[in-house]
């Protein structure tokens, strides 16, 4: 019938099908039984050939119901992906109030931003990049608000502008710009980026996923306190060519309720300064970590990170379903099918768990044996 809906790319996880249809790059999850049901849909010649067969299955069944709701559910997956939005906007050099130079590794960016208030979107958790140094920069990124529109640029060249309230799209556009600037890739070589964070042991890394509050960060902060390696925090960067996850130099943001469990094993924890952008959020610190020791690591498991006061350490496995939906609507995903691909193929060999912890020390130990079990094969 509707083959010209079908998804691309089809995955069994456990009793899970992962769906990927490519006119929307939407990842679908669905259960093994509407996934046959799906495509007993799109393979019977015509609609009442469909409908005979469920009804031969179960005469009780709507099948006209059954058949419109497929329906609708194939519209909805096949919505063409947003293209970016209007670019028709003229840099205004005016706009230059504010100023920071920033160096990772002899990379050297500027950052004009026109009001503290747009500063505060980007630079602190940059912050321990600023350098001193006059000579010229490499990239100039200028970031203002013009027409209660948030405006990115590079370059003098426009490069995302979103309605002011939406001002973390282009934390995580200037996020791409700037791991591409300092990995030398332009924005089609990212198979993604991932809303979580990662840590190293040197030889394999992990990603944390989770909600915000869940205590990712705070854990994160306490592995790279007990000598493990931070990669990226809140932005993982992936690959397209290894599907590994890339060094981004962001700080770690640390919410106030995890002050007095990390002052204690972050030097100088109280002379890092306190930032208070967003009020949901609450007063934020952003520690800096040392570099990894190389810029990338393949990633051997997915964690959803789940803080609970006075709880036991526990890791289990849990389904792909239950990963997805905290992964998939906060990342973004490259629309290229061969990443849509290498993407699938890389979640079908690696495990998924859901880690529920409150002691800083059993939940050490836990991510030991997990690196430990990693290296070993």
């Amino acid at each position: 019938m509707s083959n010209n809906l079908a998804p691309t790319y089809q995955r069994l996880f456990g009793s899970y099908w992962i769906l990927w249809y490519e006119t929307s790059n939407t990842y679908s999850v669905v259960d093994d039984s509407f996934k046959h049901l799906l495509y007993d849909y799109l393979e019977c010649a015509s609609l009442d050939n469909f409908k005979s067969k469920v009804v031969s299955i179960n005469p009780s069944l709507d099948a006209g119901g059954i058949a419109q709701n497929i329906q609708s559910y194939l519209e909805q997956c096949n919505v063409e992906h947003g293209s970016e939005s209007d670019l028709s906007s003229a840099f205004n050099p005016l706009k230059r109030k504010h100023s920071k130079k920033y160096n990772f590794k002899n990379n050297v960016f500027e950052v004009y931003y026109d009001s503290e208030l747009v500063q505060k979107t980007i630079h602190p958790s940059i912050a321990h990049l600023e350098t001193t140094d006059t000579g010229t920069a490499t990239v100039v990124y200028d970031i203002y608000i013009e027409n209660n529109m948030l405006c990115l640029f590079k370059n003098e060249a426009l490069v995302k502008t979103v309605p002011k309230r939406d001002y973390h799209i282009i934390q995580g556009k200037f996020a791409m710009e700037l791991l591409s600037f300092i990995h030398n890739r332009v924005e089609s070589d990212w198979l993604g980026t991932f809303h979580g964070s990662t840590i190293a042991d040197g030889k394999n890394s992990i990603l944390f996923i989770g909600e915000s509050g869940k205590g990712k960060s705070t854990l994160c902060a306490l592995l790279t306190a007990n000598g493990f390696e931070l990669v990226a925090d809140d932005v993982s960067p992936m690959l397209g060519s290894d599907s590994h996850i890339y060094h981004n130099p962001s700080a770690i943001s640390i919410k106030e309720g995890a002050f007095n469990v990390l002052r204690p094993l972050i030097p100088n924890f109280n002379s890092i300064p306190d930032v208070l952008f967003n009020k949901t959020k609450g007063v934020i610190k952003y520690v800096p970590c040392k570099n990894p020791a190389v810029s990338n690591y393949p990633c051997k498991a997915i964690i959803m990170v789940n803080y609970s006061a006075g709880s036991d350490t526990k890791l289990e496995l849990i389904s792909i379903k239950e990963v997805l939906e905290t992964l998939i609507p906060e990342s973004w995903l490259s629309p290229n099918p061969n990443h849509a691909e290498t993407f699938l193929n890389w979640l079908s060999a690696i495990p998924v768990y859901k880690l529920t912890y409150s002691s800083t020390e059993n939940v050490t130990q836990e991510i030991t044996n997990c690196f430990i079990q990693f290296d070993n094969h």
